[in-house]
């Protein structure tokens, strides 16, 4: 015996249908705030594993040239350590130390390198406002929905005269629908925010440790030594 398929009048399909146009305009909403999410995490993760493999080359290269100039050229151009190296480089050129210079080399050369750091430090920041206002927006662009739905409900119900459970499976349905998918939006997005920005607190630390170094070879001509392990145990 053929079986004919019906389709299901409480499913997600008929909820939005049901729903008009704030039901469908609600989780247009929530599904790009989605959409644009899912591509922040994966492009700020992709743009931080460059760096890291860019430190990677850096240790196997760069310090063990004769020169800034000569281990800066066998970075990558691309490279977050290129571009420190090579503004440290064009702001040691820049300042002339004569004695009319109101701005000591050291202080001239700590500028220019933060501006670099800090140049790098935006363009990972970027997008990650954006997550942080989805997880903490989502869940009430949601429940506005289930409110509208239980709304709907009521209307029904008052309509009937009896909450018969035909009048208000399909609002209530929309209710939880929306409920869920708010919830659904918001907590990859608050998850990838904060795996996001621990990952850029120790990619800017590596960073801002080059940017030392770079400075102490820029001033002195040798790098900074290593801080040894046991010395942040003898602060505490």
């Amino acid at each position: 015996m053929e079986q004919v398929a019906v389709e299901n009048p409480y499913g997600f399909k008929a909820a939005l249908e049901q729903g008009g146009f704030v039901a469908q305009a609600t989780f247009g909403i929530m599904a790009l705030m989605s959409l644009v999410s899912w591509y922040i995490i994966f492009t700020k993760a992709w743009d931080q594993q460059k760096i890291m493999k860019q430190a990677k080359d850096m240790d196997k290269k760069f310090w063990s040239s004769a020169s800034l100039k000569e281990g800066a050229a066998k970075l990558e151009k691309n490279s977050a350590y290129r571009q420190i190296v090579d503004d440290g480089l064009r702001a040691a050129d820049h300042h002339e130390g004569r004695l009319t210079d109101k701005i000591d080399a050291h202080e001239w050369l700590t500028m220019s390198l933060q501006r670099s750091v800090n140049a790098i430090n935006g363009h990972l920041q970027g997008g990650l406002a954006f997550l942080a206002s989805v997880g903490a927006t989502a869940p009430f662009i949601g429940l506005f929905g289930t409110v509208i739905g239980i709304y709907r409900a009521l209307i029904k119900i008052g309509m009937a005269g009896q909450a018969s459970i035909d009048k208000v499976a399909g609002p209530v349905g929309e209710a939880l629908i929306m409920t869920a998918i708010g919830l659904a939006v918001a907590v990859p997005a608050v998850l990838g925010y904060n795996w996001l920005l621990r990952r850029n607190k120790a990619v800017m630390d590596d960073l801002n440790a080059f940017s030392a170094d770079v400075h102490a070879f820029l001033m002195s001509g040798s790098r900074m030594a290593p801080q040894s392990a046991a010395a942040p145990a003898a602060k505490k």
